[in-house]
């Protein structure tokens, strides 16, 4: 089943899968034991191995999270490293459990391929990248220009809305694995490298002289990026969606891995219940009172995954800017835990 399944996209995909993939994902994740969680296969700061394997990065740590919540433990997740071509097929077919690779949330993959997006956990936005010596200050320099480009991505369309609205002509080099477009663009057989600005940040530092390289300053696209599961297993959905919700949650009233347990014997009720001191919301999700204090115990809130991850103290030097909570001026908004 799987085999047929991978060879196919969209509805036809969707169609295929079983009711075994489709439904009761949260029992056979307890039943097996681990996460099966679908990466990118090497995006430094989202989901990115190490030499010994050990995966790392903003994606992963939702992972981590999940497992966590869900086993207790957040070292119980196995990772699936995914093109962008493959990752859905993989997901629809039941080959991962939840795809945490900076994918982005459209009405299309929302709508036609029998997935949902449980959130956002990071706000991005299409960009360019050049060489210094190039003499290109700004996106609509770029006429005649031959472009590195990801294959089966909304970048692709991005790219082309882009060329066209402004009248400019460009020529596409495709592939399909974003390691293959990073060394295309390094060698020089193409000008300009397109696609997320996170996305450029880290594949920069896998050039050969980084510095040689600019991020031009113009943001094409909105690409809201997250979690995707399968569509019809809402119990699920639920599980995926308030683990990301806890970690803000916890961010936005001071939660963090290393004062958690102490502020279990907190007077706010807001911070009692997201630990699981009063009441019993994990119940309603399938799980126990303490999920959300296992999330930000093993793996922090979301500022804490943030800052560890992607923030200015990285080699990606990222800004919280629009992902930044909503009280400080970003678009990060938990729903909240109660």
């Amino acid at each position: 089943m799987k085999t047929t399944i991978r060879v196919l996209t969209g509805i036809a995909a969707a169609a295929l899968i079983s009711t075994s993939a489709s439904a009761g994902t949260l029992a056979d994740v307890k039943a097996k034991g681990f996460v099966q969680c679908g990466v990118s296969q090497g995006l430094p700061g989202f989901s990115n191995p190490d030499e010994s394997g050990n995966w790392t990065g903003l994606d992963v740590d939702m992972c981590r999270a999940i497992a966590a919540a869900v086993l207790r433990d957040a070292s119980k997740v196995k990772y699936s490293p995914l093109s962008a071509k493959e990752r859905f097929t993989a997901l629809q077919s039941g080959e991962v459990d939840v795809l945490s690779r900076n994918t982005t949330w459209t009405l299309v993959r929302d709508t036609a391929l029998g997935l949902n997006f449980a959130g956002v956990n990071y706000y991005d936005g299409q960009g360019f990248m050049v060489r210094k010596d190039s003499g290109i200050k700004n996106a609509k320099e770029l006429g005649g220009a031959s472009v590195c480009v990801n294959i089966g991505t909304t970048t692709e369309l991005n790219m082309a809305d882009f060329f066209r609205a402004n009248s400019l002509e460009y020529k596409p080099v495709v592939f399909e694995k974003a390691d293959e477009v990073v060394a295309a663009y390094d060698s020089g057989r193409c000008d300009v490298y397109t696609t997320d600005q996170s996305g450029l940040a880290a594949q920069r530092i896998k050039l050969k002289n980084p510095n040689d390289h600019m991020i031009l300053p113009d943001v094409i696209s909105k690409e809201p990026l997250g979690p995707v599961v399968r569509h019809g297993d809402d119990q699920w959905f639920d599980v995926v969606k308030w683990t990301l919700y806890a970690m803000l949650e916890a961010e936005e009233y001071g939660v963090n891995s290393q004062n958690v347990a102490s502020l279990k014997g907190s007077k706010s009720p807001v911070i009692k219940r997201l630990l699981g001191v009063e009441g019993d919301l994990g119940k309603n999700l399938g799980l126990d009172s303490e999920w959300a204090f296992r999330i930000i115990q093993q793996v922090g809130n979301y500022g804490e995954s943030f800052e560890r991850n992607v923030g200015p103290n990285t080699t990606l030097q990222l800004p919280r800017g629009v992902n930044n909570l909503w009280n400080k001026g970003g678009l990060m908004y938990p729903m909240p835990v109660r």
